[in-house]
């Protein structure tokens, strides 16, 4: 008679079984007390903590201070998909003058928050300076992922309050304009703190002709995309079969081959989205992509964070009061900061410049840049950077979550 007993508990299934659990009760549980559901974001991260702490057979996620690679992949693939869909929801560019806040938020509360980082990380946490300015633009930039709650609605839906607007734009371009500050970190690493060697180089080739090219390659493929889908053949276009996996193929081709000639393959995937939607602009396949790519976003967004909540307590086993000190700094005065300084002399009104100052949502974009950082230089308190960034992310979820509603309630949308 055998022995073998009638259940095994497969780590696995356990996890499979976890994680259906996790999202499920993420996006339920918010709604008993409200018909939105922000909280999700945290509450995934919090759930996965708490399946990793209760349940001894559960499968914890690879750590990512020894085991980057998966983190960086998965948080790229999912970046790409929501700068595209940033970019799609955009149903009117016009009139020009609503790009300000945007602009000013690009060229100057983001170089703000870099640089106010940046001193804490030395002045504070004794950071090198390479190590700093890196830290700074791994923590500058905001999330088109966790923040649909404060953007604009999908393709033809509207909904473009100036706040929503600059919030949505503001988190499809800093992306891949913080990448600048990743090389000037690296730079830094590499060659010191002498510009006079490296200045104009990285003036010319990591700001200048990558921005330049990341744009340009978009707004190329954005249109080649859009004849292919909506154009040629005439009379039996790809658009009119609704499949979103040719369209989604367009943009990682797009992002690949961006990368492939050195420029940034964020502001291409953006810029890519921008473009395509104005072609043909009023069809209805722009809603179905849009849909069909914020459904892999939604996917993916949920892994990732149920993977952050269960090496969490890893993660913050290394947190310090100085590391909270700065995170709270980042979150509470930082960012408010430097939108509200950028944002002065705009036609925002008082309430609206406080909204996008506050709501810049650090989450899924934090997770890359720090792998991708790391994989061109070794932190020596890499262990204390990764708690920083854990815990900015827990908390920025948080604050965003469990504020958004009732911050967006004085927005009122236009028709």
């Amino acid at each position: 008679m055998s022995t073998e007993p009638f259940f095994t508990l497969n780590p696995y299934h356990i996890m499979l079984a976890v994680i259906g659990i996790v999202v499920i009760a993420a996006r339920w549980l918010p709604r008993l007390v409200s018909t939105r559901e922000p909280a999700s974001a945290p509450l995934m991260i919090l759930f996965g903590a708490a399946a990793a702490l209760l349940i001894p057979e559960f499968s914890e996620a690879p750590d990512p201070r020894e085991m980057p690679l998966p983190w960086e992949l998965t948080s790229e693939l999912t970046v790409i998909v929501a700068l595209f869909g940033a970019g799609m929801r955009i149903d009117s560019l016009l009139p020009w003058r609503k790009w300000i806040p945007t602009i000013r938020m690009l060229g100057i509360a983001m170089p703000l928050t870099i640089l106010a980082v940046a001193l804490l990380g030395v002045g504070v946490a004794g950071l090198t300076v390479a190590g700093a300015i890196l830290l700074g633009a791994v923590l500058a930039p905001t999330d088109p992922v966790l923040a649909a709650d404060v953007q604009v609605g999908p393709p033809h839906e509207g909904a473009e309050h100036p706040v929503r607007f600059t919030l949505t734009t503001e988190a499809g371009l800093n992306d891949g304009l913080a990448f600048p500050f990743v090389y000037l970190g690296l730079l830094v690493a590499a060659q010191g703190l002498n510009p006079g060697e490296w200045g104009l180089e990285w003036l010319f080739r990591d700001v200048i002709y990558r921005i330049i090219v990341g744009a340009g390659m978009g707004w190329v493929g954005g249109w080649a995309l859009g004849k292919v889908l909506f154009v040629v053949p005439k009379g039996s276009v790809l658009a009119d079969t609704g499949s979103g996996v040719v369209a989604l193929a367009g943009v990682f081709l797009c992002y690949g081959s961006t990368e492939l000639v050195e420029g940034y393959g964020f502001i291409a995937v953006a810029v890519l989205g921008l473009k395509l939607r104005r072609i043909e602009n009023h069809h209805h396949f722009h809603r179905q992509l849009h849909d069909f790519s914020e459904s892999i976003e939604h996917a993916l967004t949920a892994l990732l964070l149920i993977a952050l909540g269960t090496v969490l307590p890893l993660l913050l086993a290394h947190l310090t009061w100085t590391l909270t000190f700065m995170a709270l700094m980042l979150l509470l005065v930082i960012r408010p900061l430097s939108g509200w300084i950028s944002l002065l002399g705009t036609n925002l009104t008082f309430r609206d410049r406080a909204v996008v100052s506050v709501y810049g949502v650090r989450g899924i974009g934090s997770i890359y840049y720090l792998c991708y950082a790391g994989s061109y230089m070794e932190f020596t308190n890499e262990p204390q950077l990764w708690s920083l960034v854990g815990l900015v992310i827990l908390l920025s979820t948080i604050l965003h979550g469990f504020t958004v509603g009732w911050a967006m309630e004085g927005v009122k949308e236009e028709e």
